[in-house]
């Protein structure tokens, strides 16, 4: 298990995640579906502890799953990481997201919630899976 090329992976890719939803919400696209003020909300803290949050789970958490997990995965690196992040992407949709009030899969907020998501968690995996490689060398 090589924990550092993890925690670089999951760091990386929570920093391309963040862009992209920086970028979602510049754009106006789904502004009700804010994971960051989501995470806040829950934790009933300001929202930069949201992001402190979305970092800690997206680097130490994740990061770390997929570093004891990457050699027990089907595929190459990358496949390994997109099957990782669709599983992230499931627990959240079953825990966070009705934990946030936004009900299972978020479908509370529509029925783009689910797909935006998982669009979101294949960016993260595939970043995820690269950036491992990379330095798993």
């Amino acid at each position: 298990m090589n924990i550092k090329a993890g925690l670089i992976a999951g760091f990386m890719a929570t920093v391309v995640l963040s862009i992209v939803m920086i970028i979602k919400a510049k754009l106006g696209v789904m502004p009700e579906l804010n994971a960051i003020k989501m995470l806040a909300g829950m934790i009933g803290a300001p929202l930069v502890m949201g992001w402190v949050a979305h970092f800690v789970i997206g680097t130490l958490v994740w990061g770390i799953l997929f570093a004891a997990l990457v050699n027990r995965l089907p595929g190459s690196m990358i496949v390994s990481a997109i099957i990782f992040s669709i599983g992230a992407w499931l627990l959240m949709m079953v825990g966070p997201m009705p934990m946030a009030g936004a009900g299972m899969f978020g479908l509370n907020l529509g029925i783009m919630a689910p797909i935006a998501t998982l669009m979101l968690h294949l960016i993260w995996g595939v970043v995820l899976g690269f950036t491992y490689q990379r330095f798993a060398g």
